[in-house]
Protein backbone atom coordinates (compact mmCIF):
# COMPACT_ATOMS: atom_id res chain seq x y z
CA UNK A 1 0.00 0.00 0.00
CA UNK A 2 1.11 2.94 -1.00
CA UNK A 3 1.26 5.96 1.72
CA UNK A 4 2.60 9.60 2.13
CA UNK A 5 6.06 8.27 3.24
CA UNK A 6 6.52 5.93 -0.13
CA UNK A 7 9.22 7.08 -2.27
CA UNK A 8 8.34 8.82 -5.44
CA UNK A 9 10.41 6.47 -7.53
CA UNK A 10 7.58 3.39 -6.71
CA UNK A 11 4.83 5.71 -8.45
CA UNK A 12 6.78 7.16 -10.85
CA UNK A 13 6.69 7.15 -14.24
CA UNK A 14 9.99 5.80 -15.05
CA UNK A 15 12.19 6.42 -18.84
CA UNK A 16 9.28 9.33 -19.64
CA UNK A 17 8.84 10.31 -23.23
CA UNK A 18 11.13 13.11 -24.07
CA UNK A 19 11.79 15.74 -26.53
CA UNK A 20 14.42 17.79 -27.72
CA UNK A 21 14.26 21.50 -26.96
CA UNK A 22 15.21 22.28 -31.25
CA UNK A 23 12.30 20.39 -31.80
CA UNK A 24 8.63 22.30 -32.76
CA UNK A 25 5.55 22.57 -30.67
CA UNK A 26 3.62 20.60 -33.49
CA UNK A 27 6.23 17.55 -33.08
CA UNK A 28 5.77 17.91 -29.06
CA UNK A 29 2.40 18.02 -29.26
CA UNK A 30 1.87 15.04 -31.87
CA UNK A 31 4.70 13.16 -29.65
CA UNK A 32 2.07 13.84 -26.55
CA UNK A 33 -0.97 12.61 -28.83
CA UNK A 34 0.64 9.30 -29.75
CA UNK A 35 1.40 8.24 -26.02
CA UNK A 36 -1.43 9.88 -24.20
CA UNK A 37 0.61 12.01 -22.20
CA UNK A 38 0.48 15.94 -20.59
CA UNK A 39 4.14 16.65 -20.51
CA UNK A 40 7.52 15.84 -21.44
CA UNK A 41 10.79 15.96 -20.25
CA UNK A 42 13.08 18.47 -22.73
CA UNK A 43 16.49 16.94 -23.23
CA UNK A 44 19.45 17.83 -24.42
CA UNK A 45 22.54 15.37 -25.23
CA UNK A 46 20.87 13.70 -22.11
CA UNK A 47 20.88 16.54 -19.77
CA UNK A 48 17.39 17.87 -18.33
CA UNK A 49 16.85 21.76 -20.16
CA UNK A 50 12.88 21.90 -19.24
CA UNK A 51 9.72 20.53 -19.22
CA UNK A 52 7.23 20.99 -21.98
CA UNK A 53 3.40 20.40 -21.12
CA UNK A 54 0.06 20.60 -22.73
CA UNK A 55 -0.84 23.58 -21.33
CA UNK A 56 2.60 25.19 -22.41
CA UNK A 57 1.60 24.40 -26.14
CA UNK A 58 -1.91 25.36 -25.83
CA UNK A 59 -0.93 29.17 -24.06
CA UNK A 60 1.83 29.68 -27.32
CA UNK A 61 -0.53 28.50 -30.30
CA UNK A 62 -3.00 30.70 -28.58
CA UNK A 63 -1.00 33.45 -29.33
CA UNK A 64 -1.77 35.87 -32.65
CA UNK A 65 0.30 34.41 -35.69
CA UNK A 66 2.06 31.60 -34.34
CA UNK A 67 3.18 29.21 -36.16
CA UNK A 68 3.19 25.75 -34.19
CA UNK A 69 5.83 24.24 -36.99
CA UNK A 70 7.71 26.94 -36.52
CA UNK A 71 7.88 27.93 -32.93
CA UNK A 72 11.07 25.76 -31.00
CA UNK A 73 10.10 23.53 -27.81
CA UNK A 74 12.75 25.88 -25.76
CA UNK A 75 10.31 29.04 -26.54
CA UNK A 76 7.67 26.91 -24.65
CA UNK A 77 8.39 25.18 -22.18
CA UNK A 78 8.96 25.92 -18.34
CA UNK A 79 12.83 26.25 -18.19
CA UNK A 80 13.73 25.50 -14.52
CA UNK A 81 11.35 22.76 -13.57
CA UNK A 82 10.08 21.15 -10.23
CA UNK A 83 13.12 18.32 -9.85
CA UNK A 84 13.46 16.02 -7.58
CA UNK A 85 15.57 12.66 -6.48
CA UNK A 86 13.98 9.10 -6.12
CA UNK A 87 14.22 8.52 -2.87
CA UNK A 88 11.87 12.03 -1.70
CA UNK A 89 8.67 11.06 -0.22
CA UNK A 90 5.31 11.06 -2.01
CA UNK A 91 3.92 12.82 0.53
CA UNK A 92 7.03 15.72 0.31
CA UNK A 93 6.35 15.85 -3.89
CA UNK A 94 2.92 16.17 -3.69
CA UNK A 95 2.74 19.03 -0.74
CA UNK A 96 4.77 20.70 -3.09
CA UNK A 97 3.27 20.53 -6.60
CA UNK A 98 0.19 21.73 -5.12
CA UNK A 99 2.13 24.60 -3.13
CA UNK A 100 3.34 25.96 -5.95
CA UNK A 101 0.75 24.37 -8.41
CA UNK A 102 3.57 22.51 -10.51
CA UNK A 103 1.87 20.13 -13.06
CA UNK A 104 4.69 17.67 -12.51
CA UNK A 105 8.22 16.67 -10.73
CA UNK A 106 11.67 15.33 -12.76
CA UNK A 107 12.67 12.68 -10.84
CA UNK A 108 16.41 13.05 -11.05
CA UNK A 109 19.13 9.94 -10.38
CA UNK A 110 22.89 10.95 -10.63
CA UNK A 111 22.15 13.87 -12.91
CA UNK A 112 20.01 11.99 -15.37
CA UNK A 113 16.11 11.98 -15.88
CA UNK A 114 14.85 8.33 -14.40
CA UNK A 115 11.16 9.34 -14.48
CA UNK A 116 8.34 12.29 -13.94
CA UNK A 117 5.41 12.15 -11.49
CA UNK A 118 2.42 13.98 -12.48
CA UNK A 119 -0.48 15.61 -11.14
CA UNK A 120 -2.90 12.78 -13.21
CA UNK A 121 -0.34 10.08 -11.03
CA UNK A 122 -0.80 12.23 -7.85
CA UNK A 123 -4.58 11.86 -8.35
CA UNK A 124 -4.34 7.97 -8.87
CA UNK A 125 -2.64 7.25 -6.24
CA UNK A 126 -5.33 9.38 -4.38
CA UNK A 127 -8.76 7.85 -5.89
CA UNK A 128 -6.59 4.32 -4.75
CA UNK A 129 -6.59 5.42 -1.34
CA UNK A 130 -9.74 6.47 -1.39
CA UNK A 131 -11.71 3.45 -2.97
CA UNK A 132 -14.29 1.92 -1.09
CA UNK A 133 -13.75 -1.98 -0.06
CA UNK A 134 -15.11 -4.15 -1.86
CA UNK A 135 -19.55 -4.28 -0.99
CA UNK A 136 -20.38 -7.38 0.57
CA UNK A 137 -21.65 -10.04 -1.46
CA UNK A 138 -25.52 -10.34 -1.60
CA UNK A 139 -26.54 -13.35 0.21
CA UNK A 140 -29.27 -15.28 -2.12
CA UNK A 141 -32.60 -16.27 0.16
Amino acid sequence: MVDHRTPVRDVMTPAPITIGRAQTLSDAARRMHEHHIPHLAVLEGGYLFGVLSERDIDLVEGLPDVDPDAVKVEEAMTQDPYRVGPDVTVGEVVRTMAAHKYGSAVVMHEGRVAGIFTTSDALNLLAAVLAPAAPPQAESV
